[in-house]
């Protein structure tokens, strides 16, 4: 295995560059932003209102309903369904720990369905086996970039009787059969992390829905469950998407597109690249499905040798995610044990995020393709 110390020659490949695509934008953003400022309308300014209707149009969603982050996109979908107590929501052992956080911050209890290794989201047989008299909705995660089996969760959810909020984090953009992220189930959760293919300026997060009368509920629970003002049939939370993020993500919006187009291309490069190297598999993408490689995620039974050498070649990797939900030390009151879930398990010891960002260039690829087939030597 070639382990040579890193020379003084070798390229530099972060896992990601934020400030490049600031910098392409900046005289886009700084006015709208400074626009935001002299109104001094901070809270529920025009911005909110004009990028939630271009996010619902985007999604191709009836309605869309900023929040403050992509975790309190989830906690307010699960609130405004009065999910609670004794009840369980099904979601991945194998994603972000928001996913799940969520579901417990409200009452309810996380029950966990496997994952398929191909795609690394839940399978819908694993789903349907987890179904009790308690479950009251589906949390599938498009985890990567990538959607779940919409049709075959919603298929169950429409036997059991089933609310399904879309963790789409990771996948605004993303399409299943043609049909948008966030658009097919009950609601879907979008967050605008920095770090995210649609980041903002901090925290920030969107509910869509397709059904007007619960748009509404999402804004009285974004807003203390107060309608009119001063006056809560319910509690709620302060989940408000501040003016500033909306005009500085409204901008961004109108570059979504070609940005997925580059991760695409970026991506097919690397698995071009990658093809004869098989101590590593590269992402596989269901024909139906249409990624927005949020992550490009390697899988390697050397996983972190791979990622330590990488790193003296000046190269940035992630890890997503090195521990199941499952095995969280928070969750041990579930009960679970190591084994319970062994696909997940086996995912989160051997999948690495290497570089995927739109402004890569293709010099950059090969560097980091040449170094992850060096290893493997």
């Amino acid at each position: 295995m070639a382990t040579p110390a890193p020379s003084a020659s070798s390229m530099q490949v972060p896992l990601l560059d934020l400030k490049q695509q600031y910098a392409a934008l900046a005289h886009e953003i700084l006015p709208a932003v400074e626009q935001v400022l002299a109104s001094q309308m901070l809270i529920n300014g025009p911005a909110v209102g004009e990028f939630e209707k271009a996010v619902a149009a985007y999604a191709h969603c009836a309605q869309a309903v900023g929040v403050s982050s992509g975790t309190d996109a989830l906690l307010c979908a699960l609130m405004a369904l009065c999910i609670g107590p004794d009840d369980e929501v099904i979601t991945s052992p194998f994603t972000f720990f928001a996913t799940a956080g969520c579901i417990w911050r409200v009452g309810a209890k996380p029950v966990f369905a496997d994952i398929d290794p191909q795609t690394f989201n839940m399978n819908p047989a694993a789903i349907e086996a987890a179904i009790t008299p308690r479950t009251r909705a589906i949390m599938p995660v498009h985890l990567f970039g990538q959607m779940a089996d919409m049709d075959a969760i919603m298929a169950i959810a429409r036997r059991h009787h089933l609310a399904v909020i879309e963790d789409a984090a990771q996948s605004i953009g993303a399409t299943y059969r043609g049909r948008h992220s966030g658009s097919i189930g009950t609601m879907g959760c979008f967050s605008f992390f920095p770090s995210k293919n649609l980041g903002g300026a901090g925290d920030g997060g969107m509910i869509v829905t397709q059904d007007n009368a619960l748009a509404q509920r999402l804004r009285m629970f974004r807003n203390h469950g107060m309608e009119p003002k001063y006056y809560h049939a319910c509690i709620g939370g302060n989940f408000r998407l501040d003016t500033i993020q909306a005009a500085y993500l409204h901008i961004k919006l109108k570059h979504l597109d070609a940005w997925s187009a580059k991760r695409r291309e970026n991506a097919a490069l690397y698995t071009s690249l990658l093809a004869d190297c098989p101590a590593v598999s590269t992402p596989i993408i269901q024909p139906e499905n249409v990624s927005i490689f949020n992550q490009y995620v390697i899988r390697t039974a050397k996983r972190d040798e791979l990622k330590n050498y990488l790193g003296t070649r000046g190269i940035g990797t992630e890890i997503y995610y090195p521990l199941c939900l499952h095995q969280q030390e928070c969750f041990k009151s579930l009960g679970h044990r190591a084994g319970d879930f062994p696909l997940a398990e086996q995912a989160a010891a051997e999948v690495l995020a290497i570089p995927i960002y739109p402004e890569l260039t293709h010099q950059q690829i090969h560097y980091v393709a040449r170094a992850i087939k060096e290893f493997f030597l």
